[in-house]
């Protein structure tokens, strides 16, 4: 079979078996529309669509740079034909492209080069486009766009990780400039890499300047997105305004190593000692949230003299696994939802998760942080991770914190009992215990307990 060397543009709707579940016909209507100006566009750019599957669209282009700029077009466009949709009715492309080798058969063409793009289209937001590194080292310097590297991702059937990128427009007024840090309000974080004591590859990333606070890993991060997300990016930026944060993305998620043998609660430790040695941190404070709250516990016993302060919130000290009966068994079925569902495009699977973690929520926080579990992780990383968040087990340790200790929890937390939370306090020696009044696991920048929360770690940490 004929070989050559391509640049590929993969595009595809998000959410579409949705869309056409609420109206079929409308739906049908403006994807028509839509695909007659992707077409259109790709032939303006001396591209050609090799064919349509449904709502995806395949091109292939002799220049990468045709490509890319086409790809924005489409995006920019299609951002102003749903400007006056309501916002469950848009219909968003996500976009990858992807320079490589594909083989032309029949008018059609297959190969790696095509999988990767496809893969990329899978990584990208609704409205956004994901490159590979083979494109970026291509264009980084030949178009007006901003890069946020997104790690490794596996690409099935493909043995070696492809390193992804994020293409934000330069005159994108709702983007920031991420090819040498990102934005959260007017402060700008810094990412960099270090290696765990096991050669696991951990991404960190450090804003504000102040006395140091480290923030401990949760379910699930990813240092770019997070710092973009409504549910997010309100505590990193008011947390920074005092202090220089520094927070990281655990093995097997975000922009950490995906491709790990351990993923287990002592690696996960070994993670945290190796970011902030990486820092330069002598003395710090450290914010646990949900299940960093066990991890920070382990390491403030390991090392006492390091943390200054501790504040756990949302936490727990024993995992599903070894709490009733019910939770056993909510947890196994958690798991099997996982394996079932986490990678498909329809977010039902992980909207699970998200109705326990932020059940106050507004539509778009919900599919933010629906689309933020989707990217951050792999179906298979996800169960892992799950399973090592089960086994933990701190309760022992509880008794050796000797450091001065904030906890802070919701009453009505659906993910992690509040009496677990009240637990904690109690068995740690001269703890102080906040309750918040709230339903949500990660509070939200609209409700009271926000700013209860914020106030109370100002004080604490004073």
């Amino acid at each position: 079979m004929p070989r050559k060397l391509a640049a590929i543009l993969y595009a595809d709707v998000a959410d579409y078996s949705r869309l056409t579940g609420e109206d079929e016909d409308a739906t049908h209507r403006r994807l028509r529309e839509y695909l007659d100006f992707i077409s259109a566009s790709v032939e303006a750019q001396h591209g050609k669509v090799m064919h349509y599957a449904g709502d995806a669209v395949l091109a292939m282009f002799e220049a990468v740079v045709d490509a890319l700029s086409c790809a924005s077009t489409i995006q920019n466009d299609l951002k102003e034909r749903n400007a006056e949709l309501p916002k469950e009715r848009k219909l968003q492309f996500r976009i990858g492209v992807n320079l490589g080798d594909v083989i032309q058969d029949r008018g059609d063409i297959y190969g790696d080069g095509v999988n990767i793009a496809a893969r990329l289209e899978s990584l990208a937001e609704p409205g956004g486009i994901c490159v590979s590194e083979s494109v970026y080292d291509a264009v980084s310097s030949s178009l007006p766009f901003s890069y946020g590297f997104m790690g490794e991702q596996k690409v099935k059937n493909i043995e070696k990780p492809v390193r992804v990128y994020r293409v934000v427009p330069a005159d994108d007024s709702d983007g920031s400039d991420l090819s040498q840090g990102t934005s959260a309000g007017n402060v700008e974080q810094t990412i960099r890499f270090c290696t765990s004591s096991d050669g696991v590859g951990i991404a960190y990333a450090s804003v504000g300047s102040g006395p140091p606070l480290v923030k401990a890993a949760n379910w699930l991060n990813h240092l770019e997105f997070d710092w973009q997300s409504p549910v997010w990016r309100h505590v990193f930026a008011e947390l920074s305004r005092d202090h220089q944060l520094v927070r990281y993305d655990e093995r097997g998620n975000g922009l950490s190593d995906w491709e790990v043998d351990d993923i287990s609660f002592d690696a996960f430790v070994r993670d945290l000692e190796a970011v902030v040695d990486a820092a330069g941190l002598d003395r710090f404070a450290l914010l646990g949230i949900s299940q960093g709250c066990p991890v920070s516990i382990a390491y403030t016993v390991r090392h006492p003299e390091r943390v200054s302060q501790l504040v756990l919130y949302g936490g727990y000290t024993l995992g599903w696994a070894k709490r009733s009966q019910k939770d056993k068994e909510t947890g196994k079925a958690m798991l099997e939802l996982i394996r079932q569902g986490w990678g498909q495009d329809n977010p039902a699977f992980r909207q699970m998760f998200t109705s326990q973690i932020i059940p106050n929520a507004t539509v778009e926080q919900m599919q933010w942080f629906n689309e933020l579990q989707r990217i951050t992780t792999s179906p298979e990383n996800a169960v892992r991770l799950r399973l090592a968040f089960g086994d933990i087990d701190v309760n022992p340790l509880l008794p050796q914190v000797s450091t001065p200790t904030l906890v802070m929890h919701t009453r009505a937390d659906a993910l992690a009992p509040f009496d677990g939370g009240r637990k904690m306090a109690s068995m740690i020696p001269g703890a102080r215990f906040v309750p918040l009044e709230s339903n949500n696991h990660l509070l939200l920048e609209s409700e009271p307990a926000w700013q209860r929360f914020l106030a109370e770690i100002r004080s604490f940490l004073d």
